[in-house]
Order: C-alpha cells, then structure tokens, then sequence
C-alpha cells in the first residue's frame, strides 16, 4: 500500500511539473501575441495619422503655414530629447 502512495505520489509530481511548464509556455505566447496586438494598433495609429498629414498637405496655405511649424518644432524636440540621452548616458 505505501508502494502504491508513493508512486502515485511520484505522477502527481511529474503531472504539475508538466503542468507548470505548459502554463509558463502558455503565458510567453500570449505575451508575444499582446505585443503584436499592440505594434498592429501602432500601425494604425500611424497610417491614420499620415493620411491627416497627406491631407493637411494638400490644403491651403494657412495649413502649409502650421505644417511648417510643426515640422520645425518636430526637428527641435528631437534634437532636445538627443541631447537629454547623449547628457544621460555620460
């Protein structure tokens, strides 16, 4: 009878050991497919948003004036945030 518990003992052991394993693979893809979820709506996010600026383009000159603007303001943003990291990393 103590044979028996043992080695029933011993299947339980292998069958959770299984079971982690499986749930642990079973929890990275549903990472991987929440991180693909999230590039897909940042695709979006993105194409939408160059259709608005193809638009804008497209449009008058007062627009032409604010796309200027904005651009410039763009390049100076980015140069800011570069000179922020390169300050950071030294």
């Amino acid at each position: 009878m103590a044979d028996w518990n043992r080695g029933h003992s011993s299947v339980e052991d292998m069958l959770d050991a299984e079971n982690k394993r499986m749930a642990e693979n079973l929890s990275a893809k549903v990472s991987r497919l929440k991180s693909d979820s999230n590039f897909m709506s940042a695709t979006g996010l993105l194409t939408g948003s160059v259709k608005r600026f193809s638009t804008m383009v497209r449009s008058s000159r007062d627009n032409r004036r604010l796309l200027c603007y904005i651009s410039i303001g763009l390049v100076v943003v980015f140069f800011i945030l570069y000179y922020i990291v390169i300050r950071i990393q030294r």
